[in-house]
């Protein structure tokens, strides 16, 4: 804690006072020379949306990030901050982080003439350094910029006193970075507000003539404009952005799962072991993607990532219900395990069906659909007619959430041809593991119309077709 504490200290030192939006670049450009990445923990943007933010610091420009919920805009706002300098000196007490080499604010300006060099300095660190406000229909003008203050009035203060001024969340971040989420469902009325805010840098309270020339770098998140009709976006506020940047939502269902692992939480306790197999994993991410493709989805609304994650972490759950239910301790997710994902799905997508009442079945269809792409992907069915021909002659085998993991290893022992099919794709020497491989196995065989399913309840039975 060697940082200067009074205003000559601080000019001893050498600090140099320099604009947020230069702060940024200058910072950026270290991260670039250096060889790091400027964002940490957004995947898949790489060569589309982060190379034009990027940009956007470097140009020192303002920006709105626009696409659907779940792609990642609020991060990648947020870790803007990680950009600034670790502290920045203010004038002490200062509300509105004034720099001590150039206030702003009366209170700043008074402070520096009556004391000079003694002026006290504070620091601020990076992450105080940003404002954030969720745009609400009810959001004013006074939550932004700021409102005279009545009780200062009643001390005996004019109303045309600055002093009288309480300010709004975007004077408050003065020197820093603030974001506006959902930028169109802030009332047009607010929105020309900001104008001044963008262009001149300036902020004008109930008509007097208060000047603050603000240093702010704002950032803004909206949905399309066909999005929503709760709002829009006014073109002369749009155009006061400098860049505008379309997000949207993985492209590979490798990505998504890389997503969907990082930011999953799964079951945490002593003496539980938790594996999630990768098909697993990828049956829930394809799941998304035919979600995103189906005609039965509204697409407008979109099919957030957040969805992915959800359904990750329901499925992990359901498995663990199940194996501790049976005094297991390995918990391993299997397709019977995927019916509970009705419910982590329902509130996260917009099923538009002529009939009443489907959603569940859309729902179950493409669940299907997905894990037969993933079967497809890891099995063709010539290597599996050994395991069709087993259920030709006469083979069921039962499986559902009830069953202990001995008995589809008492399965696997008596049917080589199905315990040599799983090898290949899962570690099959873990029972739990094995176990979901034969789910896969089967279900796949299913949905490929080699074998027939009778369900009741959380019970299956395959059998042949013949």
């Amino acid at each position: 804690m060697n940082r200067p504490m009074t205003l000559g200290e601080l000019r001893a030192s050498g600090w140099a006072s320099l604009p947020v939006k230069e702060e940024l670049r200058n910072n950026a450009v270290a991260k670039v020379v250096a060889g790091e990445a400027l964002f940490d923990g957004v995947l898949g943007y790489e060569n589309t949306v982060l190379p034009q933010l990027e940009n956007a610091i470097l140009a020192g420009h303002d920006v709105i990030f626009l696409g659907e919920r779940g792609q990642a805009k609020t991060r990648m706002i947020r870790s803007l901050t990680n950009l600034l300098d670790e502290w920045m000196p203010i004038v002490a007490g200062s509300e509105i982080n004034d720099d001590p080499y150039a206030p702003v604010s009366r209170y700043a300006k008074d402070l520096l003439a009556g004391d000079g060099d003694e002026t006290r300095i504070d620091w601020v660190h990076r992450d105080d350094r940003f404002g954030e406000k969720l745009a609400t229909p009810d959001t004013s003008i006074a939550d932004l910029i700021g409102e005279v203050d009545p009780i200062k009035v009643a001390e005996g203060r004019y109303l045309s006193d600055e002093l009288t001024l309480h300010y709004g969340l975007i004077p408050r971040t003065n020197r820093g970075i603030f974001a506006i989420n959902e930028l169109p469902d802030l009332a047009e009325r607010i929105q020309v507000g900001l104008l001044n805010v963008l262009e001149e840098r300036d902020v004008q309270v109930r008509g007097y003539k208060v000047r603050l020339p603000l240093d702010v770098m704002l950032v803004a998140s909206a949905n399309p404009e066909d999005y929503t009709n709760r709002g829009r976006l006014i073109t002369p506020l749009k155009d006061r952005f400098g860049s505008q940047i379309r997000t949207h939502y993985p492209l590979e269902v490798e990505t998504e799962m890389a997503i969907a692992l990082q930011e999953a939480h799964f079951l945490d306790a002593e003496g539980i072991t938790v594996t999630v197999p990768e098909v697993m994993t990828e049956i829930v991410t394809t799941f998304s993607h035919v979600a995103r493709a189906s005609p039965h989805v509204n697409q407008r609304s979109g099919v957030s990532v957040r969805m992915t994650v959800s359904n990750l972490e329901v499925l992990v759950a359901n498995a663990a219900r199940r194996a501790l239910a049976q005094g297991e301790s390995h918990v391993v997710p299997r397709v019977s395990d995927l019916d509970a994902l009705a419910a982590s799905t329902s509130g996260k997508i917009e099923i538009e069906s002529m009939e009443d009442g489907r959603d569940g079945q859309i729902i179950d269809h493409m669940l299907r659909q997905a894990v037969l792409e993933v079967f497809k992907n890891r099995f063709s069915t010539e290597e599996l007619r050994e395991v069709v021909d087993g259920f030709e002659d006469g083979v069921v085998v039962h499986v559902g959430d009830d069953l202990p993991v001995g008995e589809y290893v008492a399965l696997l022992e008596g049917n080589p041809a199905l315990q040599a099919a799983i090898e290949g794709v899962v570690d099959a020497e873990a029972p739990a593991v094995a176990a979901c491989a034969v789910e896969l196995v089967l279900e796949g065989l299913h949905l490929s119309k080699r074998l027939n399913k009778d369900s009741l309840g959380s019970r299956s039975i395959y059998r042949g077709r013949g």
